[in-house]
């Protein structure tokens, strides 16, 4: 090794360097907090009648 290597060689430095670089990444979203769900915003339907402020508690 001289420092001057062949064109075999450094398309195999290229070549560990990229899959060792494109090891990490995954195709799945990250999952979401149900916290910023937009179905959480929507109330369901005000029950009228007796025992109405008790349900309205759960």
């Amino acid at each position: 090794m001289s420092g001057n290597p062949s064109p075999e060689e450094l398309a195999a430095l290229v070549a560990v360097v990229a899959a060792a670089g494109s090891g990490g990444a995954s195709d799945s979203p990250a999952p979401r907090s149900e916290w910023s769900a937009r179905h959480r915003l929507v109330r369901g339907p005000h029950r009228h009648g007796p025992g109405a402020w008790r349900a309205s508690a759960r």
